[in-house]
């Protein structure tokens, strides 16, 4: 899936998802970055690399799998495939985006 596919997949479950004010970068490991701003009055997902409380850096493959639910959040932090910089607590909070 490339980072085209997995933003769009993103803005439709944005969408459906109240605000939570705060912000997420994640960083698909050379392949591009989505970044998640849900600091408005809705949800804004995009490919612009813009500052944000919290970094996650995976690959797209273990992103595409998290998206998926084939790969659990904590197991994928625990194992070393989803490096978490800044406010550990947005990343968990934003959990929902990658359940189905």
């Amino acid at each position: 899936m490339t980072v085209v596919e997995l933003t769009a997949e993103l803005q439709k479950r944005a969408a459906e998802m109240p605000t939570m004010d705060l912000s997420i970068k994640l960083n698909l490991k050379g392949d591009g970055i989505i970044h998640v701003d849900s600091k408005g009055t809705t949800n804004v997902v995009s490919n612009e690399d813009l500052p944000a409380d919290c970094t996650v850096s995976i690959t797209p493959e273990n992103f595409k799998k998290l998206v998926d639910g084939k790969l659990k959040p904590m197991v994928a932090v625990m194992t070393g495939k989803l490096k978490i910089e800044g406010d550990m607590s947005v990343a968990m909070k934003l959990q929902s985006l990658f359940k189905k």
